[in-house]
C-alpha cells in the first residue's frame, strides 16, 4: 500500500494557485467533534495558535535619543518607566542606544513591559530616559515608526502542555499564575494553554515545525529560531522573533498579577499536513490532552484532567442592562488587563483577555462565562481565571488561514529539526 505523502513545495504551489484547502484548528476539530471523516485529502494545511501569558518574551529595541556626541555611553535607560537593559553594543558617541527590555519588567505594580509593548505597536508617544556613563540625563519621546529595529523575541513561549494550579494549603497565597491571591485549600483552580488549538499540540513530534519556519507573532510575520529554554521532549516550547511594527494591538499587552506585571504574547503557526501521521496528530482533541494540575507551592503535579474539563466556551460576554454601579467596581479593580470601564459600563474587547475573573468578582452578574468546575480527590474545585485566551488564539488562527487563502503567507521548510 502507498504511503500518501506531499511537500511544503507542493502545498505552496497549491497556495500560489488557490487550491489550498486550509483548516483551522478549531474547524478541524470541531469537524472531528461531528463525525465527519476529514481525510489526507481533504485539507493541505491546518493554522493553530495559542495566546496567553508568556514571561518569557522580550523586545530588542535601537534607536536615536540625541544628535551625536551628546553623549559618550548609555549605562541606563527608562521607557515609560519601564528598565531596560543597555547594549551590548555601547554606540559610543553616537547618540544611539541598544536595549532589551524584558515582557516582565515593570514601572509599577500595574505597568510593565507588556504594556509598554503594546503602546508602542499602538504608535503611542513613549517617555524615554537615558543616564549616561558621564552622569547626564537625557529626556526625550519616541513611537515605534522612530524605532527603526524593533524586535519581538521569546525565551520560551508556545508550551505544548502547560499546568493548572491550585493552593491545597490554607491561606491565600500570591502568584503570577492567578488574577488574585490563589486561595486555600482547593478553593479555586487557574489554568493555561490552548489545549486542541495549541500549535504543540497539533504536531506534537516536531515534525513539521523547526528552526526557520514562519509563524506569526501577535499577528506579525516572523520565525521560529529555536527550542525554547527549560524545553524537554515531553514539554516543548520555542524561540521565535517578529517585527514589532507589524504586530496587531489585540494580540499583546500587560496582564496584571498579585505578584507583578506579566505580558501576552500570542502564536499561529501553520501545520502542513504531509504525511497521514500529522494530519492524526492535528485531530486529537481537548478530551484527548492531559492537562496537570499543580500544587502553587512547589509545582508539584498531584492530579490530572484533560482540556476538556476545563475549555468551555472561550468567550466572556457583559450584559449592561445587569450592572447596579456599584460605587467601588470590583470588576474594575481585579480586572488584570483594564478591559472594563465602570463609568461607560464598557468592555474594550481589544483589552479584554477573556480571563474570567470578572464572573467571579461581579455581584450583579453581568458577566457570564461557562468556566467550569473540575473534581480532584473527591472534591468540586470552580475554575476562577485562565491565563490563556483561546477566543483570540481562535481570531490569530483564523488571520493566518485568511493570509495563505490570500497567497500572502507561504509556508517555509524547517532548515533544522529542533533537537532536545
Amino acid at each position: 500500500m502507498s504511503v500518501k505523502r506531499r511537500t511544503i513545495s507542493e502545498i505552496n504551489e497549491k497556495i500560489r494557485g488557490g487550491e489550498a484547502v486550509v483548516m483551522t484548528a478549531r474547524e478541524l476539530c470541531d469537524a472531528v467533534r461531528g463525525g465527519e471523516d476529514v481525510r489526507f485529502e481533504d485539507v493541505d494545511i491546518v493554522t493553530a495558535a495559542t495566546c496567553g501569558v508568556m514571561s518569557g518574551t522580550f523586545a530588542v529595541l535601537s534607536f536615536r535619543v540625541a544628535e551625536p556626541n551628546t553623549f559618550e555611553r548609555a549605562s541606563r535607560v527608562f521607557l515609560n518607566g519601564v528598565p531596560a537593559f543597555v547594549g551590548p553594543c555601547p554606540n559610543e558617541r553616537l547618540g544611539v542606544v541598544d536595549v532589551m527590555v524584558y515582557g516582565t519588567a515593570h514601572r509599577d505594580r500595574k505597568y510593565g513591559g507588556g504594556h509598554l509593548f503594546r503602546d508602542l505597536v499602538l504608535r503611542r508617544e513613549v517617555s524615554v530616559e537615558v543616564e549616561t556613563k558621564e552622569g547626564k540625563r537625557i529626556e526625550t519621546t519616541v513611537t515605534l515608526d522612530e524605532i527603526p529595529f524593533a524586535k519581538l523575541c521569546s525565551t520560551r513561549n508556545a508550551f505544548r502542555n502547560y499546568l493548572a494550579f491550585v493552593n491545597p494549603k490554607e491561606g491565600a497565597v500570591p502568584t503570577i499564575f492567578s488574577v488574585k491571591e490563589l486561595e486555600g485549600p482547593f478553593k479555586e483552580l487557574t489554568f493555561s494553554g490552548c489545549g486542541e488549538l495549541n500549535p504543540l499540540e497539533k504536531d506534537p513530534t516536531l515534525e513539521t515545525i523547526g528552526v526557520g519556519t514562519r509563524i506569526l507573532m501577535s499577528g506579525a510575520p516572523g520565525f521560529i529560531i529555536g527550542r525554547g529554554t527549560r524545553s524537554t521532549p515531553e514539554k516543548p516550547n520555542l524561540m521565535g522573533i517578529a517585527d514589532m511594527h507589524e504586530m496587531l494591538p489585540e494580540f499583546l499587552g500587560g496582564f496584571v498579577t498579585p505578584a507583578g506585571p506579566e505580558v501576552v504574547n500570542s502564536w499561529a503557526v501553520p501545520i502542513p499536513i504531509l504525511n497521514e501521521r500529522v494530519l492524526e496528530n492535528a485531530k486529537r482533541l481537548d478530551s484527548e490532552i492531559k492537562l496537570v494540575v499543580a500544587d502553587v507551592h512547589g509545582r508539584e503535579p498531584i492530579f490530572e484532567i484533560t482540556y476538556a474539563d476545563v475549555w468551555k466556551r472561550a468567550k466572556v460576554t457583559f450584559d449592561a442592562s445587569k450592572c447596579i454601579s456599584c460605587d467601588v467596581c470590583e470588576v474594575s479593580e481585579v480586572c488584570p488587563t483594564g478591559a472594563f470601564d465602570a463609568a461607560r459600563k464598557k468592555v474594550n474587547e481589544v483589552l479584554c483577555f477573556n480571563c474570567g475573573a470578572c464572573v467571579r468578582s461581579c455581584v450583579a452578574g453581568a458577566f457570564s462565562a461557562e468556566l467550569g468546575k473540575v473534581v480532584l480527590g473527591g472534591r468540586e474545585v470552580p475554575v476562577t481565571a485562565r491565563q490563556s485566551d483561546r477566543h483570540k488564539a481562535e481570531k490569530l488562527a483564523e488571520l493566518l488561514k485568511r493570509r495563505i487563502l490570500e497567497g500572502s503567507f507561504t509556508l517555509s521548510a524547517p532548515v533544522e529539526r529542533l533537537k532536545f
